[in-house]
């Protein structure tokens, strides 16, 4: 399983939020280039970057930063956040992103985001299920769309996608532990899926116990940020994966 450290960008410092309410941010480094680097220097191959501000404002803001990173270091970086439209898409792949997560606009324009697979493959990219309540959360996780995200990812795996980043916003920044039985769930219902689990996750254990699970890939972030997971962690994972 793949240890993916997240980076959350909003006025182009490296933030955290709690269950993604816009109102939590902590602030934890000016420099988002200089926080991929120390992933990268602990053996780290694969980053989760996200635009909040580009979720908010529904194009891409900060696609400056994606570009540094993807430019200056050797990292995977999967983009995400305010991807909506073929050029928003074609910016972030320019910019060096090797994937990139498409959530709100598998809501609203399920027609197109099907052309965008088409087109651009399912290596590259990955839906974004980001459940509250079990139901989908678009914009930012500021709007309940109403769908179950069992049915959500089922029928977009049916129609090609593998890559699936399930985030349980209830989760997300409370370092109380992944929403294993959510994930679970859709291992165990989804056929084909490649589940990377998001949100939660407070230790190395429950970067375990998702492996244990069957993710293909885990995201990591207010632990490592407020100290519960060190980069000697990610580094000692790495060693061991190899």
């Amino acid at each position: 399983m793949i240890l993916i450290p997240a980076i959350d960008i909003i006025g182009g410092q490296c933030i955290r939020l709690t269950k993604g309410v816009y109102d939590t941010k902590t602030v934890y480094s000016d420099s988002p280039l200089e926080v991929a680097k120390r992933f990268e220097g602990a053996g780290i191959t694969h980053l989760h970057l996200v635009d909040l501000d580009g979720a908010r404002a529904k194009h891409i803001v900060n696609a400056n930063i994606l570009e540094s990173i993807a430019t200056k270091t050797s990292l995977q970086v999967d983009f995400g956040g305010g991807i909506k439209s073929a050029k928003d898409l074609q910016t972030a792949f320019d910019c060096g992103a090797a994937q990139v997560t498409l959530g709100s606009i598998a809501v609203s324009q399920p027609a197109l985001v099907l052309e965008w697979l088409e087109s651009y493959g399912g290596d590259q990219l990955i839906l974004g299920a980001d459940a509250k309540n079990r139901r989908i959360a678009t914009h930012g996780w500021e709007q309940d769309s109403g769908i179950d995200v069992l049915v959500f990812v089922k029928d977009y795996v049916q129609k090609g996608f593998t890559n699936v980043l399930c985030t349980d916003v209830a989760k997300d920044g409370m370092l109380e532990g992944p929403s294993l039985e959510l994930y679970k769930e859709l291992l165990s219902t989804v056929d084909g899926i490649s589940l990377i689990a998001s949100g939660g996750v407070s230790t190395m254990d429950d970067v375990y116990a998702c492996r244990e699970l069957g993710c293909a890939a885990a995201v990591v972030g207010k632990a490592i940020y407020e100290g519960n997971i060190a980069l000697k962690d990610l580094e000692t994972y790495q060693l061991n994966q190899n």
